[in-house]
């Protein structure tokens, strides 16, 4: 299930006792995640026509059946004929924008799973009662595109989960650090296979840190495949680094705040986020962090609390990095800033709003 879905759920489960939910799930997702409630009733739906089949004609025939007063899409797409009145979560709509960048790469599932969101945002969009998205900048970016008038589209910011903090407990970093092999120096990237994570520019990035210091850091990545990864440093010749790149394979979302708490910096110069909810996890753990100064990072970050660089350019970050553990006392200020940041953001805040938009949904339909 979407960690954002899970943690709106969780979140209402805490702060509506009044409400009745209904929560539609796919087969292949893990139920158990979801905590009991007894205001919330989960429904597993079926399908035989895979994910467009799931949400285009299990699920809306589902919120009917169900008596549902509001179907709440919250991942970006929803049925195109719903008799339940829409409210959808936009979290960006980068697969509409005209980005070449975003066209060419990425791997065929993506390119698909684009295909169909350009097809049904749209009619989906101007069905919906209400439109969230998750920052101003996104906000605009979604005025722009659909035009749309008066209050029909609400930013809600995401937060960052309690667990995320720094962690000092000497037993749990050894027990992380023996468990995912980590090198006692090292910068923490985030990078997948989305061209929009920027994985090329921080390894050329970091190659050309490696030319300042040699050997002295190494490069931690999460589950990325090794082929993926020798294929980026030989197309920008840059295979010397590849011993010092350290892939974790698959880590558990419980585990990131001990991996993160043992950074010397957080690496997140994406080309594009909608919100960018790992910035905030690598604040909270007390971490430097180096990300973009384009689209919703800057506006997330906020001044001070991290460092902002043009993600386009890398001898920006080649720089961010090198003056960050150059300099003891700009680290501690980002430390410091970024602690109290992140502070600013939580789940429960955000499912706060979103009750409030439900409640005024609810109270329009009634009065309409």
């Amino acid at each position: 299930m979407d960690m954002v879905a899970l943690e709106l759920i969780k979140n209402l489960q805490k702060i509506d006792s009044k409400n009745e939910y209904v929560i539609f799930v796919r087969p292949d997702v893990d139920d158990t995640c979801i905590p009991d409630a007894p205001n919330f009733k989960i429904v597993e739906l079926q399908s035989k026509w895979g994910y467009p089949g799931w949400e285009q004609m299990a699920l809306p025939r589902a919120a009917y059946q169900e008596g549902c007063d509001i179907l709440h899409c919250t991942s970006n797409t929803g049925p195109l004929f719903s008799k339940v009145p829409l409210i959808t979560t936009l979290h960006d709509i980068i697969y509409l924008e005209s980005i070449s960048l975003f066209k060419r790469e990425g791997t065929w599932y993506q390119k698909l799973g684009n295909m169909y969101r350009r097809y049904c945002v749209p009619p989906v969009v101007r069905r919906s009662k209400k439109v969230i998205t998750v920052s101003n900048y996104e906000k605009e970016r979604i005025n722009k595109h659909f035009g749309f008038d008066g209050e029909r589209l609400t930013a809600i910011y995401n937060g960052v989960g309690s667990h995320f903090q720094k962690v000092t407990d000497a037993q749990q970093l050894g027990r992380i650090k023996d468990k995912y092999a980590l090198p006692d120096r090292f910068f923490f990237f985030l990078g997948n296979t989305d061209p929009k994570k920027n994985t090329k520019g921080v390894l050329k990035a970091f190659a050309d840190f490696n030319k300042r210091y040699p050997n002295q850091y190494r490069l931690v990545m999460l589950d990325y495949d090794q082929f993926e990864l020798f294929k980026l440093l030989s197309s920008q010749n840059i295979e010397e680094i590849q011993d010092l790149i350290h892939l974790t394979g698959y880590v558990s979302n419980t585990d990131l705040p001990a991996i993160i708490s043992q950074a010397s910096v957080f690496l997140y110069p994406s080309l594009r986020e909608s919100f960018g909810i790992p910035i905030l996890e690598g604040m909270a753990c007390g971490v430097p962090v180096i990300t973009s100064n384009t689209s919703s990072m800057p506006e997330v970050a906020g001044e001070e609390a991290a460092v902002l660089v043009d993600p386009f350019d890398t001898s920006q970050i080649t720089e961010a990095l090198i003056n960050v553990i150059e300099d003891e006392a700009l680290t501690e200020l980002l430390v410091e800033k970024g602690i109290q940041r992140a502070k600013h953001f939580s789940w429960e805040a955000m499912a706060k709003n979103v009750l409030e938009l439900y409640e005024k949904v609810h109270y329009e339909l009634q009065h309409s």
